[in-house]
């Protein structure tokens, strides 16, 4: 169950992509929000984020948001929306 969270999750894949072996999806989806809502999940990643910190596997200091995966609208880049109106 964790398996196929944590693959949508790190894919970003669609929920309805997630592959047979994880699970059926309404199960995994319904299992995630579920723990989402009231807080078990965010209980488990803070206890492995401990357990890896206590090992020495996760270092604080090289977190970072790769900046392919994050996207923002046309209007943010300053291309306006489709259609609208250039001189007012």
């Amino acid at each position: 169950m964790l398996n196929g969270i944590f693959w949508v999750l790190c894919s970003g894949a669609k929920w309805r992509d997630l592959p047979e072996r994880y699970g059926p999806l309404s199960t995994v989806y319904d299992r995630f929000r579920k723990w989402r809502d009231d807080g078990t999940f965010e209980a488990v990643l803070s206890r492995l984020q401990l357990k890896l910190r206590e090992d020495g596997l996760m270092d604080l200091v090289t977190w970072m948001i790769d900046a392919t995966s994050v996207r923002a609208t046309r209007a943010a880049a300053g291309g306006g929306k489709k259609g609208a109106r250039k001189n007012r």
